[in-house]
Order: C-alpha cells, then sequence, then structure tokens
C-alpha cells in the first residue's frame, strides 16, 4: 500500500512537472531532461510511469479536465454555459489546462492518434444531449456535432485571447461566443432563461 501511494504521487509529480514545462515552451520545446529536472525525480521513475513525451502529452490530455465537474440543474444549457466559464477562468491560472491547449493545437503525435479536444466534445454533448431531451435545443440540432462546433470555436476564442490579453478577457470573450452561438440552438423558450455569462455566484475555482 505504501509502496503504491509512493508510485501515485510520483506520477502526480511527473505529470504536474510536464504540465509546467509544455505550458510555458510548448509542446515541442519541452524535454524530457528538463521535465525530469522540475519534478526532482529520477529518470527511471519518470519512464516507468511514461515511456515517452507522447505518453506524457496523453495523459495531460486525458487528466486535464478531471477536477472540473459540470453542475447539474433544471437547464442543462445554462449549465454547459457555466461550466464553459469555470473552465474559461482556470485557464488563466491552471497549469494542466494551459498545458493541455498547448498540446491539442500544436501537436502531431507520432504514435496511434489521439483526439486532443474529445474530452471536452464529450463533456459538451453529453449536457446537449440531456438538453435535447429536455427540450432545450432547436428541432434539427444534433448534440454530437453542436459540440463539436462549438469546443472547435471555443478553442479558437482562447487561443484569441491568450494572444491579445493573456488569457485576461477570456471570460467575456466566452460570453460573446454563447451570444453568437445560442440563437441557433437554443430553443426560443429556453433562450430568452439562459444567461450567456454564466451564473458567476455559482463557478467554485
Amino acid at each position: 500500500m505504501v509502496k503504491q501511494e509512493r508510485a501515485l504521487r510520483t506520477r502526480r509529480t511527473v505529470l504536474e512537472a510536464a504540465a509546467h514545462v509544455i505550458g510555458h515552451r510548448g509542446y515541442q520545446a519541452a524535454t524530457m531532461a528538463e521535465i525530469i529536472q522540475r519534478a526532482g525525480v529520477t529518470k527511471g521513475a519518470v519512464y516507468f510511469h511514461f515511456t515517452s513525451k507522447d505518453a506524457l502529452a496523453r495523459a495531460v490530455i486525458t487528466e486535464q479536465a478531471e477536477p472540473f465537474l459540470p453542475q447539474v440543474s433544471a437547464s442543462r444549457l445554462q449549465d454547459a454555459i457555466d461550466f464553459t466559464h469555470q473552465v474559461s477562468l482556470a485557464l488563466r491560472s491552471d497549469p494542466m489546462l494551459q498545458a493541455g491547449t498547448r498540446i491539442a493545437v500544436e501537436t502531431t503525435f507520432s504514435e496511434e492518434p489521439l483526439m486532443p479536444y474529445q474530452v471536452w466534445t464529450d463533456i459538451i454533448t453529453t449536457m446537449f444531449g440531456e438538453a435535447r431531451d429536455n427540450g432545450e435545443l432547436l428541432p434539427g440540432v444534433t448534440p454530437e456535432r453542436a459540440a463539436e462546433f462549438f469546443v472547435a470555436a471555443y478553442m479558437g476564442v482562447q487561443l484569441f485571447s491568450r494572444a491579445a490579453t493573456n488569457r485576461a478577457d477570456l471570460p467575456e470573450r466566452v460570453t460573446a461566443l454563447w451570444k453568437h452561438t445560442l440563437p441557433g440552438l437554443a430553443a426560443p423558450g429556453a433562450l430568452s432563461h439562459l444567461d450567456p455569462r454564466g451564473r458567476r455566484t455559482q463557478i467554485r475555482i
């Protein structure tokens, strides 16, 4: 049990070090040597958990969304709005999220393909699907396609914000994204009750 706990701590330490290095330098510029140095562990310990830089990147992509659990309320569309604002606020300071976005836009993996946006698309697809079941979506809107479109647009918005203000204005840009997206997504009866700014008082970072 002690060995297992130590192994889990080491893995997390390495993953956090990789996130810091990749988030700061980018995936291509980051080296395993720099990640090992920042983690303060042996080379063998790193390669025990992650056989390559690709493997580390895949772990960052997989685990970046774990701290973010969408709330569930009567309006799943509003929940989606709130969730994206929660992520937008965290993107300004969360190394794992920052590394994940850099990996997503900068990386072509040398091994089997990985969909770096899939974790976010799956979350939004689930909420859009439940919104459809609740009658919140316009007829003809497909949750999967709508989620793919939204995640792609969101990624572009956060990249624009990063270049312009180092993401200081990202929440405002996400609000604008929803204002332009909701009329083509939400049924009229739902649209009038949605706040594209998010229910800020319920967001916890």
